[in-house]
């Protein structure tokens, strides 16, 4: 990437949709439990750096580990992951943030999704082939006989 999705946000308009961005993530009612006694100033710092970095900043360098590493003691569902997906949307959405960009940031967002969840899929799938049948008589007005012959 170059220099350009970078120059479109800016480091300081960066720095405001992350600020936002956390305060709404810590504060979600779905999410928010995961980042309780988490140190907030520090995850934003880092999402700044990581995003400038991605973003093309040739003069950021991301400092936080690996983000396997940084989420691996953690379980993070697909859902939850995509719940993170939807208040970064709207938070960028909220910032007016260039399509560019916005378009950028949720693709890489979605190309790591690996290396945050192991879980595969967010989608609720359909398990009633995996029931057991129930028997049912033949005749529905027929006596069903119970106990022993």
């Amino acid at each position: 990437m170059t220099d350009a999705l970078y120059d479109k946000i800016g480091a300081d308009k960066l720095r405001a949709v992350i600020t936002d961005f956390y305060d709404r993530v810590f504060e979600d009612v779905m999410i928010g439990f995961m980042f309780q006694g988490k140190p907030k100033q520090h995850l934003i710092d880092r999402e700044w750096e990581f995003a400038a970095n991605f973003l093309g900043a040739s003069d950021v360098k991301y400092t936080g580990r690996p983000l396997h590493a940084a989420h691996a003691n953690h379980t993070i569902f697909g859902g939850h992951f995509k719940r993170r997906l939807q208040i970064l949307r709207e938070t960028m959405r909220d910032h007016d943030v260039d399509a560019d960009v916005q378009r950028s940031w949720i693709d890489h967002t979605n190309a790591l999704r690996a290396q945050i969840t192991r879980d595969k899929g967010s989608e609720c799938k359909d398990t009633a082939e995996d029931r057991p049948k129930l028997a049912t008589p033949s005749d529905p007005d027929k006596p069903i006989k119970l106990g022993r012959r």
